[in-house]
């Protein structure tokens, strides 16, 4: 299966905002007073990716699979030699066939071809995040701290690292 990967200005504004309501629709849903605030944060990412198409919408970019949107990925560079993956999803109706994995060696490519030398991600312990956390381990992290999460301190933000991004042939 071929992917294809576009900036969000292809589909514009609210872009964003739709699939991440999509991707965690089942959390809000199960969990409406811890995931429900998380919307205005989503909100403001897709503000963010299309008032700033050089800077945030430049480190965004959408997963097609032919001409169905599957999916986006977000990075932050600015603390290079690390780059901060930032959202990472993929449509319920797309998952369990290894597109978040892809998605995410493509964002791992994007980054070291602008120099970055290390990648973190954090998710949460959350069984929800089971598979986030699975796929990063698959793509080469490893879990280097966990730590209260600030809204709920029942659960723990889990942080993860890889390093050196290329493999010695170059490749991810």
């Amino acid at each position: 299966m071929k992917l294809r990967y576009t900036p969000p200005s292809e589909c514009g504004p609210g872009t964003i905002l739709r699939l991440l309501e999509a991707s965690y629709a089942a959390l809000v849903e199960a969990e409406p007073e811890v995931w429900k605030p998380e919307r205005q944060n989503w909100e403001a990412s897709d503000r963010d990716t299309f008032e700033h198409p050089q800077t945030v919408g430049a480190c965004t970019f959408l997963t097609w699979v032919g001409s169905e949107l599957v999916g986006f990925c977000a990075f932050d560079p600015r603390p290079r030699p690390l780059g901060i993956v930032g959202h990472n999803c993929i449509l319920p109706a797309f998952r369990g066939r290894g597109l978040g994995s892809r998605q995410l060696r493509e964002l791992l490519r994007r980054l070291a071809s602008i120099g970055t030398r290390r990648a973190q991600a954090s998710t949460l312990d959350h069984p929800f995040f089971l598979p986030a956390r699975r796929m990063y381990v698959a793509c080469g992290f490893h879990q280097t701290r966990a730590v209260p999460w600030e809204r709920d301190s029942t659960r723990r933000l889990l942080q993860f690292e890889k390093s050196p991004l290329l493999s010695p042939w170059g490749r991810l």
